[in-house]
């Protein structure tokens, strides 16, 4: 009985995340989108040819600040690859999404969607996510929380797709 207990209590993390499937859309063509903001207009298929690494964050967010230099070096170090990062910020204040991207040094593209629509279209309910999606623009891969871009195994998934 205990060794039953033990094995139920060891399920729930997984249970927690997809109910034991795996995440929406992955293995689908990743919705389509076109965000608009006081600074530029982006579209999903302006990306197809390109292995598209998008990142939903927001300034007030402690673990997309966490994550961002690894980011920003990743889109540096993988975009002659043709990798491409798209941050997609959740910020309201326009002012403070400025700000961010010039005191963090962030280079790669960057639009505004205060009101959420392309994260809700893609399932997003937590900062950072990030999906990745493949030169097909099928969804290969979503990330939950902050991830080091840096790492080898981030690095060779990426380099095989």
């Amino acid at each position: 009985m205990r060794r039953l207990l033990v094995s139920l209590l060891s399920c729930l993390p997984l249970l927690s995340c997809y109910g034991g499937s795996r995440p929406p859309h992955i293995g689908q063509p990743a919705p389509d989108f076109t965000v608009r903001d006081a600074d530029r207009t982006v579209s999903l298929r302006q990306f197809r040819g390109q292995v598209l690494v998008l990142n939903f964050w927001g300034t007030f967010c402690p673990p997309c600040v966490e994550e961002m230099p690894s980011l920003i070096s990743m889109a540096q170090s993988r975009k002659s690859k043709g990798v491409t990062v798209l941050g997609i910020s959740i910020d309201v204040d326009t002012d403070a999404y400025h700000r961010f991207l010039v005191n963090h040094g962030v280079s790669f593209l960057t639009v505004q969607d205060p009101g959420q629509k392309t994260g809700n279209l893609y399932g997003t309910h937590g900062w950072p996510e990030t999906y990745i999606i493949d030169r097909d623009g099928v969804v290969r891969r979503k990330f939950i929380g902050p991830v080091d871009w840096n790492a080898r195994q981030i690095r060779d998934y990426l380099e095989k797709l």
